[in-house]
């Protein structure tokens, strides 16, 4: 094995539909929201074009932004130049945060969404390569799944903001058919529990930007017991006082069937000898997994396979980064270049 060059700096880039997250061999480590922006005419101080917003600073001044994201249903829309400066601006932020020196070179990591993955493969390193000397790009699942080291007879089930992503490990790296992309995730429970609040309680001033919140602090998947969840709303003249309780379960719970029917179909594609295993190695990573009752949820819903174990995993927000850093850094140096020149994977 050729040996890795002393100087580099290994990086390991997660861009989620909610936040990026960033992991470096030096120890660095930190995160943004997946919000990019860039003032409006009028508003740029100049004619030059000014350094984008980035994360918070963005929605902070977003009265005066235009606000990029980089996925629109997990992959970037073709000629959508917005969602591509949003990947250029958070990779050259994330870079800058692992600070590497002058004399490094970087080799990096890009984790993405399952669907990015497959269908911008090509302009995604393309975009990286502005930034690193060398890249690589792989789906989130198999990065979680390579992380904590659950490569064969295992599905990764990744709820992400706009999209839920599944894929089935078999001891390598992933194919179109081991994948699957639901449009559903934390943005559409936001949409659900916000509609249904204003359903029950029409007088209050629901949004979904103040029903995420709601589902952070209060969301569940209901398993038999009786919750209670007293929230003030804003209400003409004034605020009310409301359990939301019952609309936070339903609405948390509604993302439940698509994703059962998709684990269901892949444990079917697993050879009849290995499903038992599969079914006890199911694992749950990405921020709707820190749901209470998620996993149990999930588990009620596949009781048809027997034994079902759900796991979750302990940092769901930097599982998919970690997993990079260590393939990473594990990966041989001569790896590396074969897949830079397209020999490789």
């Amino acid at each position: 094995m050729i040996r890795k060059k002393e100087n580099t700096l290994f990086l390991g880039i997660n861009l989620g539909t909610s936040r990026t997250t960033v992991l470096s061999s030096r120890g660095a480590k930190g995160w943004m929201r997946s919000v990019v922006g860039q003032p409006r005419a009028g508003f740029g101080g100049g004619t030059t074009v000014p350094m984008p917003f980035i994360g918070e600073e963005a929605l902070n001044r977003k009265a005066t932004l235009d606000l990029s994201v980089p996925w629109k249903e997990g992959i970037l829309g073709e000629g959508d130049e917005k969602s591509f400066m949003a990947v250029r601006a958070l990779i050259a932020h994330a870079q800058r945060m692992a600070d590497p020196g002058s004399d490094e070179q970087v080799y990096g990591i890009l984790v993405v969404p399952a669907r990015a993955a497959l269908v911008n493969k090509g302009p995604l390193l393309k975009v990286a390569h502005e930034f690193m000397d060398l890249a690589l790009v792989f789906p989130e699942p198999f990065m979680v799944a390579y992380g904590i080291d659950r490569l064969a007879n295992a599905i990764i089930v990744d709820i992400g903001a706009a999209t839920t992503n599944l894929c089935a490990m078999r001891g390598s790296i992933p194919g179109p058919g081991d994948q699957v992309t639901l449009l559903t995730g934390g943005d559409a429970i936001d949409k659900t529990l916000s509609e249904a609040i204003n359903h029950t309680h029409p007088e209050a001033r629901m949004t979904p930007a103040i029903a995420k919140k709601l589902k952070e602090r209060f969301g569940h998947v209901a398993t038999g017991g009786r919750e209670m969840a007293m929230v003030e709303l804003k209400i003409e003249g004034g605020v009310g006082l409301y359990d939301i309780a019952p609309e936070a379960g339903l609405a948390c719970a509604s993302i439940l069937p698509p994703m059962i029917a998709a684990i269901t179909g892949l444990i079917e594609t697993f050879a009849p000898g290995d499903r038992e295993a599969v079914v006890r190695n199911i694992v749950l990573t990405g921020g709707g997994s820190r749901i209470r009752g998620m996993a149990r949820g999930l588990m009620s819903g596949l009781a048809s396979f027997g034994e079902v174990q759900v796991h979750e995993v302990a940092d769901p927000e930097f599982a998919g980064v970690t997993g990079a850093l260590k393939l990473a850094t594990e990966l041989p140096f001569d790896y590396w270049t074969r897949a830079t020149e397209g020999t490789g994977d």
